[in-house]
Order: C-alpha cells, then structure tokens, then sequence
C-alpha cells in the first residue's frame, strides 16, 4: 500500500442526506485537521473551495452576521432540496429596522425554507432553519427538517426529536420556534430586541445564549431562490 505524504490528509464525511464517501485532500499544514461542522480560530481552511457532496450555501447579498465558516458548520444540515440554490436576504434589521410585522410581511411573498439566524449583545450567533417561511398562524405548521443551531462557541445545530409537533408558529407579539412543557427553544418579541431561549421538547437543545434571555443587537432572515 502506498503511503500518503505528510502534507495529503484523508477526510470521511457524513450528512444526514447523503452517503458517507472519503475525500484525499492536500493542507499546508499537516498538523491541522479540518472538520465540515467544526471549525476554530486554529483550523486552516484546504486548498480548494468546495466539498464534494455538500454545497456550501451561497449568499446573493452581504450578511452582517454569517461568514464562511457558518456556512461551512450548516451546510450539512441543510436538506437536500435547498443544496445548489442561492439564499436571498430577506429580511434585515440593519436594513429594515426592528419590526416583527415588517418581518412576516416581507415573508408573505416566500413559499421556501427561511434561515434565521441572530446576533445578541453578548456577541453571541445563534438562530433556527424553518421548513416553512415565517408567518402568523393560529397553529404550529413546519416540519422535522426545521432545527435550532448555536455558534455558542463551537457549532451546535438541534434536530427534531419526534415528541412533538410544535415547530413554529407566530402572531403580531412574538415569534416561537420549538416548544412543549411551557418553555419555546426560541422565541423574540414584536420589536425585534428582546428574546428568550430555553430547553424545548421538540428539539432538545441547550439554551442557544449564554443568557436565557437575551437582548438582540441583529437579525437576518434568508431564503432560499430557486
């Protein structure tokens, strides 16, 4: 059997949508490892700009709150049906100020899957995939791909257990992803500026901030454009 110089690596990938396959890579440093869904200030990136089997999401417009790295650690928990597609900014604080209405609103137009993903006054990045674009609605509606996620510091994504179905669901005063047993996994207010994270029955999770509750310094909502 050959051996592989000191400066080739041999990666084993596995998602949830795809077979697991093994990937020869080339680092310039051999004393590094990198890891599709966890990434460190010490991880050097290889040289070449995809994996194959998982594309990376593909940003049409600049986010104030996502850089590669996000992307990279959520790429293979997206569902399969959103690989291949650019995510379109759908929604801003930066850009549309801080309203929840404002919010559904510039949903109403979407029938794709929705990334939320939030910035706290601790600096922290967190937020949840939704199956379905945000809207009001008297009962729950998604389904299990939806899933909560924290970069809290390292990445943490928190998939539907299967006890229940309370996935999402909104009204003019609050946002609420995630549920059972009183508590949301998830949820913001109208104004876009407080929230609150708890551990929830659908998912299971840790509190997605360092507070369980929190102040929102900015929001962004993506969608997916097919």
């Amino acid at each position: 059997m050959k051996m592989l110089p000191d400066n080739f690596k041999v990666l084993y990938f596995a998602c949830d949508y795809a077979e697991p396959y093994v990937q020869i890579i080339k680092v310039k440093d051999p004393k590094r490892r990198l890891s599709l869904c966890s990434f460190d200030s010490e991880t050097e990136e290889p040289e070449y700009h995809g994996i194959i089997g998982v594309a990376q999401p593909v940003l049409n417009d600049y986010s104030e709150l996502l850089d590669h790295r996000h992307l990279l650690s959520l790429a293979c928990h997206m569902p399969a049906r959103t690989q291949g597609y650019p995510w379109h900014l759908a929604y801003s604080t930066a850009v549309h100020g801080s309203s929840l209405k404002t919010l559904y609103r510039n949903m109403a137009k979407f029938d794709s899957p929705v990334l939320l993903v939030i910035k706290d006054m601790q600096k922290k990045v967190f937020g949840a995939f939704s199956s379905d674009p945000f809207r009001v609605s008297k009962y729950c509606y998604g389904t299990g791909e939806t899933f909560l996620f924290s970069f809290n510091p390292d990445f943490q994504a928190y998939k539907w257990t299967g006890e229940n179905s309370y996935f999402v669901s909104g009204n003019f005063e609050s946002l609420q992803i995630g549920g059972g047993g009183g508590e949301f996994g998830l949820w913001i207010d109208a104004d876009l500026y407080h929230g609150s994270s708890f551990s929830c029955p659908t998912f299971h999770n840790a509190p997605l901030s360092t507070q369980k509750d929190f102040l929102i310094q900015d929001l962004e909502v993506w969608t997916v454009q097919n």
